[in-house]
Parts: C-alpha cells; structure tokens; sequence
C-alpha cells in the first residue's frame, strides 16, 4: 500500500513524503499512530504543506538539540561485567543500561528507544548511536571490561599535553643563574674584572663612595685656593 506521511518517522521518511510499505505495517502501526495516511488523489494535494511544516519544525528542532548533539558526540562509556574465558559476558550491556549512564554524563534524559546498538554480549570495545532527532545521530564508543580489572584513566587531551609543555618550556627560558653560579663564575678575559661585577649592589655602593670623596677633596680645594687668594 501507498501512504502520505504527515509525520517524520525514523528509517522510513520525511513528512510529507509518499512511501509504499507492508500492508500489515501501514494498517497496524503506521495509520493508527497518526503517522501516515492513506495516499489518496486528495491527500496527495496536501503533500507540498505537509512538507514545509515538517521541515521548519525539524530546523527549529535540530537548533535546539544541535548543543546535545555535540555533547554526546565522541563520549566513551565504561562499564564492568561477568565474563568467561572466550571474552563471552554472562548476560548483556542493554540499551537501557547505556541510556542511564548517558544521562548520568550529559545531565539530560535519554531514552532507551533512542540507544541504536548491536546486542553487546563480548568484551571490547563496541559502538551506539543515540537518535536525538532524524537528523542528529551522534555516535558513542562502549567499552566492557572484565569485572575485577581495573578501568584506565582517560587519557590526557592534547591541548593541555601542549599547554603543559609551553609552560614548562617558558619557565626553562626565564631560568636565571643562582647567586652561587654568579659568585664562582670568573669574569671574561675580553672585559675587565671592575665592568664584570659593575652591576652588584657592593660594586655601586663602593663607586658612589669613591664619588662622594672625590666631591669632597676638590671642594676641599676649591676653598684652600679662595682662602689662598683672599690672604
């Protein structure tokens, strides 16, 4: 049978879309959920409206979700389980179980209907979809590990690694030599030993005391030869 869909539905279509399926499918779920219709001569003419409702209520959807989205995306869940010698879990990692990690990691809830995995029955590493919308699917990564082996820490991100690095390498630029390395270096053979240490707190305090005696003698002088002149 034909149907004009008047909704989005998930691995079929878009609304306003016109899709042939299984009668059994179109009568028992897709006419009573209100999510198609018939596609007559009549409801054909409604199609083109159909559509464009359909696709700014998904743009306005897919701008509220888009920050979720981005959230999950790439995300690694962790989790521990029974499992014998072949690697095989006694029992199974269920979507529902993955949905409330998930929900635990982003603050928001997540249905378990939105979870799209392979049954996950072995240790590894596996993946999962999460259906936020037709449009938003991010991926995530679901790591089992055998009960009573310890989880690794994640590993540090390479932005920081790098931040890490240039601070580590800005404090190795401004290292300046300790007073002992100052002491016991000898002063270069091209410059004399006085322009060498010119700069130390003694080497000025003894220049401005040469200085000031200097001042003294020649004004001490000065006033011999006026004393000089008047006699």
């Amino acid at each position: 049978m034909k149907v004009l869909l008047i909704k989005d539905v998930y691995k079929l279509g878009h609304a306003g879309e016109v899709k042939k399926v299984a009668d059994g499918y179109g009568r028992n779920y897709l006419l009573p959920q209100g999510l198609a219709i018939l596609a007559t001569a009549g409801a054909l003419k409604q199609s083109e409206g159909i559509r464009s409702r359909a696709a700014a209520s998904r743009q306005v959807l897919n701008a509220e979700l888009g920050g979720l989205a981005g959230q999950i995306e790439g995300l690694t869940l962790n989790f521990t389980s029974k499992a014998g010698e072949t690697g095989k879990l006694y029992g199974s990692i269920t979507t529902q179980t993955i949905a409330e990690e998930l929900s635990k990691l982003v603050g928001t809830q997540i249905d378990r209907k939105q979870v799209e995995t392979q049954p996950i029955r072995t240790l590894g590493d596996h993946k999962a979809k999460v259906r936020l919308t037709m449009d938003l699917m991010p991926e995530i990564k679901v790591v089992v590990y055998r009960e009573g082996e310890a989880i690794p820490a994640a590993p540090e991100s390479a932005p920081e690694k790098k931040v890490q690095e240039e601070v580590q390498l800005s404090t190795v630029d401004v290292e300046e030599p300790s007073a002992v390395e100052v002491e016991d270096t000898p002063p270069s053979a091209d410059v004399p030993a006085a322009a060498a240490v010119k700069d130390t707190p003694a080497a000025i305090e003894e220049s401005a005391s040469v200085e000031v005696e200097a001042i003294e003698e020649s004004a001490e002088e000065s006033k011999t030869s006026v004393d000089e002149n008047a006699g």
